[in-house]
């Protein structure tokens, strides 16, 4: 993503990818009431291109069956298939397919890692896992839940007010040290879109020879990814907020280090051999997929890579840059909006969180700013977005979250910014 800074008012040239790619998303026809539908949150879930329904579609009406274990020509296309969606997952993020796990989702992926990591080290009291005051919580609980059972000590990053890790402090508090055996932390947070220095903490960690783990939910969808360029042993993302299906989920790990982790899940194509006194295990990525994956939702992945392949990774960011700096530099206009994060878009992903506050300094509540912005087409998200942690960091219950995608237009931040200023008007009493 660029990281100059955006000074002048930004160019609606620079916009021309939503609009060749959003025909592509039947979603965008659908009007709520009299006004059309502007979608601010992909950073929940994006939008699907028709392909990637038609992919599924085709799958389950013309070659539907179980993989790996039906030896006839149905069983052989959907093998073929998954395996397929396999190669073009880890193509599209720089990997060998046998470093590609397919989980249900991000959440399942992480907590794949706290399960086996814990055993794999055998941690115990004095050892330390290390995570980020930024994180959502699928990157929080799986490893306080590791810590209560095994003994060892939670410690985190702390964010600074404008929204960044406070590598400054964690280096004068000692938070890396000899004891660290696991860093995990988001690449890009889903409440301030704060783009964290990955391979410079990877770099840290791996010099007191600690494991680290990436959130890549909101950064592989965003941004190109290379995993040897982002420096982690194991990377955690989704495929509904990549323009793929929900139910699917991507764990990238160096195969090395996959060799050496302990099932997660027992059941069926997880095993090498089976007897009632003992089980061994299939090599990495079988060990970690019991039972029947998500066929059809790995066929729609890997038509979203497909999707996003064509359009440009390179493309999707710019995008997504521009589009940000816009839905910034129009939030900054609005009196009484308070935006969570980097102000400017540097190292800066698409969510961006705010609160509002009307006249007489009343605070207008995420839940209602998201409801009377919605009754005017536009759909964003209130509440703490699964970061309660962060939220408390900035003194606040919650927030509302906007966040675009390649699809996002100008006209929808204006009809954000539009909205906003009815909502703040409305509860400040001037309508």
């Amino acid at each position: 993503m660029p990281d100059t800074q955006v000074k002048a008012p930004v160019s609606r040239d620079a916009f021309r990818l939503a609009d060749r790619v959003r025909p592509d998303f039947p979603i965008f026809e659908r009007t709520v009431g009299d006004y059309p539908l502007s979608y601010l949150d992909s950073g929940n879930t994006s939008q699907k291109p028709r392909v990637v329904v038609d992919a599924v579609a085709d799958h389950y009406l013309h070659h539907n069956a179980n993989v790996a274990r039906a030896m006839h020509l149905l069983g052989g296309e959907a093998t073929a298939a998954f395996e397929g969606a396999r190669a073009k997952v880890a193509a599209f993020v720089g990997a060998r397919p046998e470093e590609i796990v397919f989980a249900k989702n991000a959440s399942e992926a992480l907590n794949l890692c706290a399960h086996t990591l814990g055993e794999h080290l055998r941690l115990g009291p004095g050892d330390e896992v290390v995570i980020s005051e930024m994180e959502h919580h699928s990157n929080i609980v799986p490893w306080q839940l590791l810590c209560e059972r095994t003994g060892a000590t939670l410690r985190w990053f702390g964010v600074t007010d404008e929204g960044r890790l406070d590598l400054e402090r964690a280096d004068a508090e000692g938070l890396l040290n000899e004891r660290t055996r696991v860093v995990s932390t988001a690449w890009v947070s889903n409440v301030l879109g704060t783009v964290n220095p990955l391979p410079e903490i990877a770099r840290r960690a791996h010099a007191v020879g600690a494991i680290v783990i990436a959130d890549g939910s909101q950064g592989v969808p965003q941004l190109p990814t290379d995993v040897a360029s982002l420096g982690v042993d194991l990377l955690a993302f989704t495929g509904h907020k990549m323009v793929g299906p929900t139910g699917i989920g991507v764990l990238w790990g160096r195969y090395d280090l996959l060799e050496q982790l302990p099932p997660f899940l027992g059941g069926g194509e997880m095993i090498e051999v089976v007897t009632m006194e003992k089980s061994t295990f299939a090599r990495p990525p079988a060990r970690f997929e019991a039972g029947t994956p998500p066929i059809a939702q790995a066929v729609g992945l890997g038509a979203a890579v497909d999707y996003l392949t064509e359009v440009g990774m390179e493309n999707v960011a710019a995008h997504e840059h521009a589009i940000t700096a816009l839905m910034l530099e129009r939030l900054r206009e609005i009196d009484g909006v308070r935006i969570l994060g980097p102000a400017e878009p540097v190292d800066r992903g698409g969510a961006v969180s705010f609160t509002l506050t009307a006249a007489g300094g009343l605070e207008v509540h995420p839940h209602d700013i998201m409801q009377f912005l919605d009754s005017r087409g536009v759909a964003v998200r209130g509440g703490h977005h699964c970061a309660r942690p962060l939220h408390r960091r900035f003194g606040i219950q919650s927030s509302t979250r906007a966040s675009a995608y390649l699809y996002t237009t100008p006209d929808e931040v204006d009809a954000l910014v539009a909205a906003l200023i009815y909502t703040r008007d409305f509860f400040g009493g001037k309508r």
